[in-house]
């Protein structure tokens, strides 16, 4: 018998099912992209059974493929992206599509929050701030907006326990989704009645999942579930963690002096605290099940995403080079970078496609006829580790700030040589990557090795899965010319937010008029 577990992650673009052995070696992986649906402006939105079905494909086909008897599964483990909601009818059928997390439609309300008073009470007892895309106002847009829906609903859900009820049929989540959902004050690692009736939710609180250990068995794979996805019936499932911490615990952070930073959807960066942090205050804040710590965490959609958008609009030809030459676009864009690296580039790029600071703008500055692709793809790959070092002098800024000494780095990035050298000059820390390349679903194998008893407790495990594979020192030349040319990006932001605020205003007032005009044609 081969014993294996089986990871699932479910992140903002992709849902990927991986194989691993005991010692946290991948065997195999499958994935499929996540539709993402915009009914409105700023809206983000999934379709939850899709997603499963998505799942169960690659569940079915990495067994096939890896020629896996599903009898050698040891236990399955959902893990997916944090905050956004998954909200569920008595029957466990979607009352509407879920929302991911970088939906937007709440920024009015967080204003009117901020602007009462509300959001300072609110963030001070779920010990984190208050931020678009998290469950808590979410829940407050859909009571507002979406009475119906508030009705319906039975229970509110993340998207990995989403997939764990599909799985086994148990409503739950662990400390850190509620985290995240700005659901629990963190200290206490409970719901905060306090915040749903300081935002006039409790409405909402009967309909909240409850609580429990991240490293525990909660059922087992369904007979539906075994026949939709070729695992089976009864096999273990584990409760799991979302995304942010199982890629956090899969590049090996267990101590206040290493930093863990995922560059995909979200510029993310974390640190490990003995107790919450309030000064700065995190984007999120978690239990950490790592020795009854907790994480502190900045996320913004700045990262790694924003090449992902190049490549897919502007890149064809490339991608098709790559496709004939059996590679990736991905490729092809590091060979064009490294190449890049030795001639003056005074391109900026500013990596805001999602989102940005002070409500800046995305885009080129400093574009002339004269520069090559190679150019603007190392502007790009700049602008994003700009924003990761915006992001982390944030969070090391403030008397409970940790005092990193290396970065472990996940995501895109970090399967990247010239980019995670970039990452370590611009940052200027060591950069380490762990031996793998599927954090989030190897975070959630690692919770499934504990729950089952290959290993005692979360270190032990970590002990045994991950070790690091590759180590990057700043380069002092090259953290020099980032460290100028990020002063230059930082003073252009502060430069150009203000002026796009004011065009996006008399935009909308030239509409406004134009809509006057128009009535009084009529």
């Amino acid at each position: 018998m081969r014993e294996r577990l089986i990871g699932i992650d479910a992140g903002g673009t992709m849902t990927k099912v991986v194989l691993f052995d005991l010692k946290g070696n991948e065997v195999g992986s499958e994935r499929r992209t996540n539709v993402m649906l915009l009914p409105h402006e700023g809206w983000t939105e999934r379709d939850a059974d899709s997603m499963w079905r998505a799942a169960c494909e690659c569940i079915g086909i990495l067994l096939k493929k890896t020629a896996t008897d599903p009898a050698d599964i040891v236990a399955v483990t959902p893990s997916g992206y944090g905050g956004g909601v998954y909200l569920i009818d008595a029957d466990g059928v979607p009352v509407r599509n879920a929302l991911v997390s970088t939906d937007t439609r709440t920024i009015p309300l967080i204003a009117r929050w901020t602007a009462s008073g509300s959001a300072a009470a609110i963030s001070r007892h779920i010990e984190q701030q208050i931020w678009p895309g998290q469950t808590l106002p979410i829940l407050a847009w859909m009571q507002e907006n979406e009475p119906d829906t508030l009705r319906r609903t039975a229970h509110v859900m993340a998207c990995k326990d989403f997939l764990r009820m599909r799985l086994c049929g148990d409503i739950s989540t662990d400390p850190t989704d509620a985290g995240c959902s700005g659901l629990i004050n963190v200290t206490r690692s409970e719901i905060s009645r306090e915040a749903f009736h300081e935002a006039g939710l409790t409405a909402w609180l009967d309909k909240l999942p409850p609580i429990g250990p991240s490293v525990a068995i909660v059922g087992g794979v369904s007979d539906k579930a075994a026949s939709q996805s070729g695992l089976r019936a009864g096999t273990p499932v584990v409760r799991g963690v979302y995304d942010v911490i199982g890629c956090s615990m899969a590049s090996g952070v267990e101590r206040t002096d290493q930093l863990a930073a995922v560059a995909g959807t979200f510029s993310i960066h974390s640190t490990v605290h003995s107790t919450p942090s309030h000064s700065p205050l995190p984007t999120i804040q978690t239990p950490y099940p790592v020795a009854g710590q907790f994480l502190a965490t900045t996320a913004t959609p700045t990262s790694a995403s924003n090449l992902e958008w190049l490549c897919k609009t502007m890149l064809s030809a490339e991608a098709h080079q790559a496709l004939l030459e059996g590679r990736s676009v991905y490729d092809i864009c590091n060979d064009l970078v490294a190449g890049a690296l030795t001639r003056s580039n005074n391109i900026l790029f500013f990596p805001f496609l999602y989102d940005g600071p002070q409500g800046a703008p995305a885009g080129f500055l400093g574009l002339k006829a004269g520069v090559s692709l190679a150019d603007i793809i190392r502007a790009v790959y700049e602008g994003v580790v700009f924003a990761h070092r915006q992001d982390m002098s944030y969070l090391l800024d403030g008397p409970d700030a940790a005092d990193p000494k290396v970065i472990r780095l996940a995501g895109g990035p970090s399967k990247s040589a010239v980019w995670a050298q970039m990452f370590a000059d611009g940052l200027g820390l060591p950069i380490e990557i762990a031996n793998g390349t599927e954090f989030g679903a190897k975070g959630a194998a690692i919770c499934a090795s504990v729950a089952t008893g290959i290993y005692p407790d979360i270190p032990a495990a970590i002990a045994a899965m991950v070790h690091v594979d590759q180590r990057f020192e700043p380069d002092p030349v090259r953290a020099k010319i980032l460290t100028a040319k990020y002063k230059i990006y930082r003073a252009a932001i502060d430069v150009v937010a203000p002026l796009w605020s004011q065009a996006q205003d008399s935009e909308a007032l030239s509409c406004e008029d134009s809509g006057s005009h128009q009535a009084m044609a009529v």
